[in-house]
This record gives structure tokens, C-alpha cells and sequence, in this order.
């Protein structure tokens, strides 16, 4: 008997709109990489949103942004693997390269809550 295949509701939906996304509005960095995966320069930037697959970001429309990099969140240590899905202007929609931690993900929202109140 063939396997059958059950249509899923959220296959025709883009992966970055599939995770809950959260407001955070925190500054970040860009961080390209150079040669042997070396950081090489950066560029400054405000994540919008974030969620366990990725983030918007606003950048200035006239930076050229690889289609890989690292993202540093100001007050966190870790630099997140990310991936371009698309840029409108100033707006750039990136996946990790992997998921997220929920529990790094729940400390990049309340820090976000804490510094805005």
C-alpha cells in the first residue's frame, strides 16, 4: 500500500510567516563575513520583529547586505547564522539558519519589554 500524502494547510504558506512573530524593535548589527568565515566589517540595524525562524530588520536602502551573515542583538553576546529571504527598500526579511532557542527567544522579548518600560 502507497504512503498517502495529507495535504497540510500550512505548506502553501512561506516559512517566515508561519512562526509567531514578536515586536521588539531593538538595535542590532550585521556582521559580514570574510574570508575563513572572519568577521570582517559591520553595519548597524533595527530588528523589528523576531521570531523562532527569523526577523525583519531595517537597514539603510543604499547598504548592499550579503545573503549570508551574522546578527548580533545590542546586549546579547551570540551572533545568529541568517540567511536573506527578500528586501523591500529598507526592509529585509532574513531566516536563521537555524531555529532559535524558545528560551533565548523568550530572553531577546523581555529584554525588548524591560528597556521600553
Amino acid at each position: 500500500m502507497p504512503l498517502q500524502r495529507i495535504p497540510d494547510a500550512r505548506s502553501d504558506i512561506p516559512r517566515d510567516q508561519i512562526f509567531e512573530k514578536f515586536r521588539v524593535d531593538r538595535p542590532g548589527k550585521i556582521v559580514f563575513v570574510g574570508h575563513h568565515l572572519s568577521m570582517k566589517m559591520s553595519q548597524r540595524c533595527l530588528i523589528r520583529t523576531i521570531s523562532l525562524y527569523g526577523a525583519e530588520l531595517d537597514v539603510s536602502p543604499h547598504v548592499t547586505v550579503p545573503s549570508n551573515f551574522y546578527l548580533q542583538i545590542l546586549g546579547i553576546h551570540d551572533e545568529i547564522g541568517c540567511t536573506v529571504i527578500r528586501r523591500k527598500a529598507e526592509k529585509l526579511t532574513i531566516g536563521f539558519n537555524m531555529l532559535i532557542d524558545a528560551e533565548f527567544l523568550h530572553h531577546v522579548v523581555r529584554l525588548a519589554f524591560e528597556t521600553s518600560h
